[in-house]
């Protein structure tokens, strides 16, 4: 992008950013081994699906929405020589709701990949 820098207005272009992944983003760590919610702050820095880090914050209201939902489950595991740590698991209704995330993503690969091509020639 040129920042508008040619006298385009470039820097008015949509910005891809992916927010709103991080429930399957979520679901995806949990589905290989169940974890507590600080561990999956640490590890959400390994999916290159999201551009920006959450707050730990909004990352446990997540867990919490999700447990609702009944996309995942959770219970207290005692701590090494502190506090009790909530530990989360995904439910077969989870695993249901990330296959449908993935599904949907591969769709929209689908249409990304066929309309970067139509640019592509356009702009050729």
């Amino acid at each position: 992008m040129c920042g508008g820098r040619h006298g385009c207005s470039c820097r008015d272009a949509p910005d891809p950013r992916l927010e709103g992944f991080l429930a399957p983003c979520l679901l995806l760590l949990l589905k290989k081994e169940p974890v507590h919610g600080y561990e999956l702050v640490e590890r959400i820095k390994t999916v290159k699906l999201l551009k920006a880090l959450p707050d730990p914050g909004v990352v446990y209201r997540y867990l919490r929405r999700l447990e609702d939902m009944g996309m995942l489950e959770s219970h207290l595991e005692p701590g090494s020589g502190g506090p009790a740590r909530r530990v989360y698991s995904i439910t077969p209704e989870g695993e249901d709701y990330l296959k449908a995330w993935v599904a949907s993503l591969r769709d929209m690969r689908d249409a990304l990949d066929s309309f970067i091509m139509m640019a592509e020639k356009d702009l050729s």
